[in-house]
């Protein structure tokens, strides 16, 4: 991982939910800040999202899910990162996720939830502080 070049970030749209506005302003607003941002696109499997971040070399996955589906899906991409020993790579989300589920998600290693109505503000300085932070 090149700690010396700009953070990199795969911006990702799970599942089967079609709607991507958050998504690419989440990718504009770092992207802005001097990131560089992969978006993906819509409709991605958690397969194509950690095979894109490790191909790019990405620091980390910010996910958008708005389809009710969130804890399957950041399951499978933190599994897959496991697997794929790219721990490393740190997994962000938002959407519509429930209070509720934002404990168990960072139990699983989800390092971050951002739910509607965050600034964007505060997800720029939330990767800027998070990622690429020695052990």
């Amino acid at each position: 991982m090149d700690v010396t070049g700009p953070i990199r970030v795969v911006v990702a749209k799970p599942g089967l939910d079609g709607h991507d506005r958050g998504a690419k302003v989440i990718a504009r607003a770092l992207r802005d800040a001097g990131m560089e941002v992969i978006y993906t696109g819509l409709h991605q499997t958690p397969e194509q999202i950690v095979d894109t971040a490790i191909q790019e070399d990405a620091d980390a996955i910010g996910m958008s899910i708005l389809s009710g589906a969130h804890m399957t899906l950041f399951a499978k991409v933190i599994d897959l990162l496991g697997e794929r020993d790219a721990r490393d790579i740190q997994v962000f989300g938002g959407g519509i996720i429930p209070e509720a589920d934002i404990a168990p998600l960072r139990e699983m290693g989800v390092a971050a939830i951002f739910t509607p109505g965050t600034p964007t503000t505060d997800v720029v300085e939330w990767v800027r502080g998070n990622v690429r932070i020695p052990a």
